[in-house]
């Protein structure tokens, strides 16, 4: 059973379409921390603002020279959890104690993994999916578009497309959305021929 720690983050007690494969995701304590943050966001009316919480506190984290402290065993707890609250102008109250909490439990490098689940948790009560799409180049505004039509139309929700490009695919597109993922790349047809010709 979950108890809840100051500031009221609770503390934790489509089918398949070509070489579709499931991705692994967050870690199971990012995911329960997730999860108990976007029931006590979605309970206050609260979910934008966590979600900005959470960017603020994955920023905070990611910076080098904080993230030396915080990941210190050497240093007392309670130092490290006083830096981030000497840094109101940052993030405020909830998210501080959020950030202490994570200081406590060790986790602060699951802070990317809380967030990402976070926004998937959100996205899933909004009727959102992201998706990403990777290409050898990049593609053009009206590819984009009809790769979002598309897959919105398939899904019948509203998606959010993120482009990457990545000249190791050769050619093709990979394209993620949830937890699937669409490999129709030349690399990984390649690939696929290289082993079946070698199992022959």
């Amino acid at each position: 059973m979950a108890t809840t720690a100051a500031g009221g983050v609770a503390r934790d007690g489509t089918g398949r379409l070509g070489d579709e494969d499931p991705v692994t995701g967050a870690s199971r304590s990012a995911r329960r921390y997730a999860r108990a943050i976007f029931e006590l966001a979605l309970q206050d009316g609260e979910v934008d603002q966590w979600s900005r919480r959470l960017v603020k506190i994955r920023e905070l984290f990611a910076d080098p020279q904080v993230a030396a402290v915080l990941s210190n065993p050497t240093i007392a707890t309670e130092h490290r959890e006083a830096l981030v609250a000497t840094a109101p102008h940052l993030i405020d109250e909830e998210a501080t104690n959020l950030a202490r909490l994570l200081i406590e439990s060790g986790r602060i490098d699951e802070v990317q993994d809380v967030d990402d689940e976070f926004q998937r948790l959100a996205d899933e009560a909004a009727g959102r999916v992201r998706a990403t799409v990777t290409t050898a180049i990049e593609l053009e505004a009206a590819d984009r578009d009809r790769v979002t039509r598309e897959l919105s139309k398939r899904l019948d929700k509203d998606v959010r497309l993120s482009l990457v490009v990545d000249p190791r695919i050769l050619g093709g597109m990979k394209l993620q959305y949830g937890d699937r993922i669409v490999d129709a790349s030349v690399a990984t047809r390649l690939e696929q021929l290289r082993r079946r010709l070698a199992a022959s």
